[in-house]
């Protein structure tokens, strides 16, 4: 006998998915109640969801060439997928997906996942971000001036430890094609007559390193910063929690007043225990990995001589300043003190290193140097000056 009523199943499911023979290779936007075969094997494909879809409507994804993994899949919308804005990613072989759109909160859920193949669309991005390094101090008749504290120092990559003892920090998870913010923070200016000069924070979207601390004038106080700046009579700059370590103390009884090293981002300044202290040395940096090999930045920078008989100090590794020298270019070092009548080493510049997937691209925006270089199946790169906005695709 023939049927001659429409099935309750088929009045409340629909007719099922209608499955398109034409094996989609390119981008193109999706028809509600269909279903698409899609080969990546030549290059990624990004789907893009019906622009005005009802409760219901159905959209169905396979990955026909097994290539998935390789060259993903995106599926995009202008309305929300899972309640969120966020594209998503079928980056397995092999595998399918169905989503079925519900309202303008959730917008399209995902219905069916083979083997959790849909994925947020997002890059991670690890990173070493130094701040500028602080300028030395000045000296006067009586005592030398303080080294410059540091850059602030933070770290992701690797499990490799921040400053200032921190550990290493989170990486993070970024949205394509979105604009984030980057700022090399310069070194601070070198001193004459006067304390050091802190210097200027770094930044990447959310992570501020600040900038290393002033070294002090003769016999007065270090500035605070990412790390401290060595002081003199008075007490040593503070550094910055998990950035940078404090400066080292000055001698506070004559005749003579020699002044700390400015502070580390591995190592706090060295303290003048003594009048008759001839050298007092910054703190050491912490080495990185970030671009393939191992690169020690963020050192302290060194007392000035405070008697014509001193030698002054040295700088800590990864870019402190001797005495009466500047702190390292994009090391974030802290410039070297120095003794009257001449000028303090200045503060270092900082770096930004962001190291992301080799599949990734970059564009850097205007107002901001940097270069990109592979390493291994990664991307790294380096900003040395500026600021500015970038996006990864």
């Amino acid at each position: 006998m023939a049927q001659t009523k429409v099935k309750s199943e088929l009045i409340d499911g629909g007719l099922g998915t209608d499955w398109q023979s034409t094996i989609q290779t390119s981008n193109f936007t999706a028809v509600a109640e269909k279903g698409y075969f899609v080969n990546t094997a030549s290059g990624a494909v990004t789907v893009t969801l019906p622009s005005s879809p009802a409760l219901g409507d159905t959209v169905a994804i396979s990955d026909y060439g097994g290539s998935a993994a390789t060259n993903n899949i995106t599926i995009e919308s202008p309305n929300n997928i899972q309640g969120s804005s966020i594209n998503k990613l079928l980056n397995k072989n092999n595998n399918s997906v169905e989503l079925v759109y519900s309202d303008s909160t959730k917008g399209w859920i995902i219905s069916s996942d083979s083997n959790n193949a849909l994925v947020d669309d997002i890059v991670v991005v690890n990173y070493l971000v130094i701040a500028g390094g602080g300028s030395g101090g000045d000296g006067d008749m009586a005592g030398s001036g303080g080294g410059g504290g540091a850059g602030g120092y933070r770290a992701s990559y690797n499990n490799e430890p921040s400053g200032g003892g921190g550990s290493s920090e989170t990486e993070l998870n970024l949205l394509l094609s979105t604009n984030y913010t980057v700022t090399v923070g310069a070194g601070g200016a070198a001193a004459s007559g006067a304390g050091g000069n802190n210097g200027s924070d770094s930044v990447f979207h959310t992570i501020t390193s600040i900038g290393g601390g002033g070294g002090a004038r003769a016999n007065q106080a270090g500035s605070n910063g990412g790390s401290g700046g060595g002081g003199g009579a008075q007490n040593a700059g503070s550094g910055t929690a998990n950035q940078g370590y404090d400066g080292g103390g000055g001698y506070h009884a004559g005749p003579y007043y020699p002044n700390g090293g400015g502070g580390g981002a591995g190592a706090a300044g060295d303290t003048a225990s003594s009048g008759s202290v001839s050298s007092r040395n910054g703190g050491a940096g912490v080495a990185s990995t970030i671009t393939g090999s191992s690169v020690t930045r963020g050192g302290g920078g060194a007392m000035g001589r405070y008697n014509t008989s001193s030698s002054g100090g040295s700088g800590g590794s990864g870019g402190g300043g001797n005495s009466a020298q500047a702190g390292g270019a994009n090391l974030g070092g802290g410039g070297g003190g120095t003794s009257t009548g001449s000028s303090s080493g200045a503060g270092g510049s900082g770096v930004v290193i962001l190291r992301y997937s080799g599949t990734k691209t970059i564009t850097i925006g205007s107002g901001l140097t940097g270069t990109t270089t592979t390493v291994g199946s990664d991307k790294v790169t380096t900003f040395t000056a500026g600021t500015g906005n970038i996006q990864i695709n």
